[in-house]
């Protein structure tokens, strides 16, 4: 393998990821493909789009030239516009189209994650044409994958893989947003401390804090007598953050311990994805 061994967490991720959609839609008959996801207007066959589409970016291809229809009532912005050309394009495509478009992607993509050679920090072209450094870049790819495998397999009734290679990886890219929705976007006071007590497939237990000066930071030690403990699973925690669920429906699965103001507006503000 040449590629960087600080990115291989990433590949193998999406390696695990990736491989599990296939086997979850290999074998579905054509109208299993349309039954619908937790994400937002989109079904089956419209995940494996995504996944198909994105991928085939990283690979260099051109990106379809396609029109969107005018009534897409879960497409509102420029970038869910744009990752809707990819989705739109395919959804008259057959089970078995779709299917071995997925199979022949995964291969070329392999492929190329063999054979990269390149360092962490080089600077790529990504979604969007924005620039970005091949680890954001293959980091993004395993969080984005390991969600819409677990949207498939919701849709599916297929549980699995909570706690996988791209489990880990949304979790730490999740745990890195807290400090800015609790300290900036809720606005917890200064010299506040709010406990996440996650448990289930991935347990983990941090601790944010919000300075005198409102920043907030994070780390895994404990706090004595916190302003908020958030006690949740690791499932209800991701799909919170992924926009899957709303905190009203959520709202037996987590136990709120102090300033329930707080909590309220931490989990107003709990969506971090686009």
């Amino acid at each position: 393998m040449s590629l960087h061994p600080s990115l291989q967490t990433y590949a193998d991720a999406w390696t695990h990821s990736v491989e599990a959609i296939s086997q979850l839609v290999q074998p579905l008959p054509e109208g299993e493909w349309n039954r619908a996801t937790p994400c937002p207007g989109w079904s089956v066959r419209d995940i494996v789009s995504h996944v198909i589409g994105l991928d085939c970016e990283a690979l260099g291809d051109p990106r379809p030239i396609h029109s969107l229809p005018r009534d897409l009532f879960h497409v509102r912005t420029d970038a869910q516009r744009y990752m809707e050309i990819q989705v739109d394009a395919r959804r008259h495509h057959t089970a078995p189209e779709m299917t071995a478009e997925l199979e022949y992607t995964i291969i070329r993509r392999s492929r190329q994650l063999r054979n990269e050679s390149r360092e962490p920090d080089a600077v790529i072209r990504g979604l969007g044409g924005k620039e970005q450094s091949l680890q954001v870049s293959l980091m993004n790819r395993a969080f984005d994958v390991w969600v819409h495998e677990q949207d498939l397999r919701a849709a599916l009734g297929t549980p699995g893989n909570l706690d996988s290679p791209g489990a880990q990886v949304v979790r730490d890219m999740l745990l890195t947003s807290l400090p800015k929705v609790i300290a900036k976007d809720a606005g917890a006071p200064p010299k506040s401390a709010i406990v996440f007590d996650v448990s289930g497939p991935l347990e983990f237990l941090r601790t944010v804090r919000v300075s005198a000066d409102g920043r907030g930071s994070i780390d895994g030690s404990p706090s004595l007598g916190p302003t908020l403990t958030l006690a949740l699973g690791w499932e209800t925690f991701y799909k919170l953050a992924c926009g899957r669920v709303t905190p009203e429906a959520a709202a037996g699965d987590i136990k709120a311990d102090g300033d329930q103001a707080l909590a309220e507006a931490i989990l107003r503000e709990f969506v971090v994805t686009p």
